[in-house]
């Protein structure tokens, strides 16, 4: 009885090959791994696809990229880049921080001009819509908050500003002026688009710093979690076009849209030592079978006459 026992304790517990539990006599499949969306190439795609998909997840994305902005600036714990840049202008103007988000992207885009690069629709409504934005923004969320409000708006500006990235640009209606800079010089001077982006974020830091802009931990914060998080987000919110979904769907192996049978996605993730197979008329024999059967082919045939078969005569005497 304890043989028994123990016998099936070794054939139901896990044992350290991985070899599934058995549950009622059946073996149970590990967990399928989920498969992460695949993303879509964010060229530019024409107006009349899906307006009434695309156009609303463009705006609304322009909108809370504003709003996010806003968020930041009322933090007063740091501030992007480019935003740094604005707030450092507004302390020597007396135009608003969204007039002068729309003033400073119509200059960069003006230097598209001999990086060749040309402004789409979404380009255009980067700087009219997030002007906008940011100034109805800051009459929204007051002022001369504490600090953990402030800790609190900080990072859910930055959160929501790479949010915001991933719903208008998945819209693909065009890249904004600061993109489209960053895209044309890399493509101009053959350099990277990391180090390219890099050079130009630094440079309007350094400007906005010394024209008074608020650089402060939030400043690194942005720096370091905007990127994760626009790729975190980004997934769900691109658009594909027909032929890219099909494409994708047609692509051999697990890829993404690839439709399996469900036996065999089950026998694919379960060991083959525990998979239920039928029988096979020519199952491969063990190595020592084989062995064994090689010997017997390589002995050698005795030499010489067969010796004949010997036949005792009866008990009795011998037969007539």
């Amino acid at each position: 009885m304890v043989e028994a026992v123990g016998m099936e304790q070794k054939f139901t517990e896990h044992d350290e090959r991985g070899v599934p539990r058995r549950h009622g006599g059946r073996v149970a499949a590990p967990p399928l791994p989920r498969a992460s969306p695949s993303l879509p190439p964010l060229t530019y795609v024409r107006l009349g696809e899906r307006p009434l998909r695309r156009f609303p997840q463009l705006f609304a994305g322009l909108a809370l990229y504003g709003f996010s902005l806003s968020v930041m600036v009322r933090s007063s714990l740091g501030l992007s880049p480019w935003s740094v840049l604005n707030e450092g202008l507004e302390h020597h103007t007396s135009l608003s921080f969204g007039t002068l988000t729309a003033l400073v992207g119509a200059l960069v885009l003006l230097l598209w001009i001999p990086l060749r690069q040309r402004p789409k629709f979404g380009t255009v409504a980067n700087i009219v819509v997030v002007a906008y934005a940011s100034d109805l923004g800051l009459l929204l969320v007051p002022q001369h908050l504490g600090l953990p409000a402030r800790a609190g708006l900080l990072v859910g500006g930055v959160l929501l500003n790479g949010l915001s990235i991933a719903v208008y640009v998945g819209a693909r209606f065009g890249p904004g002026p600061r993109d489209g800079l960053m895209t044309g010089a890399s493509a101009a001077t053959g350099r990277s688009l990391r180090l390219i982006r890099t050079l130009i974020e630094i440079s309007v830091l350094a400007v906005g710093w010394l024209l008074d802009g608020r650089v402060g931990v939030g400043t690194v914060l942005y720096a370091l979690t905007v990127g994760p998080a626009t790729q975190f987000f980004m997934p769900w919110f691109a658009y594909s076009t027909p032929a890219e979904r099909v494409g994708r769907g047609s692509a051999g192996g697990d890829g993404v849209g690839m439709r399996r049978p469900a036996r065999q996605l089950f026998n694919d993730r379960i060991p083959r030592a525990c998979r239920r197979t039928p029988p096979a008329a020519h199952a491969p024999s063990s190595p020592a079978s084989r062995t064994a059967r090689a010997r017997l082919r390589s002995r050698p045939e005795p030499r010489g006459p067969r010796p004949r078969p010997r036949h005792d005569p009866p008990a009795g005497g011998v037969a007539a």
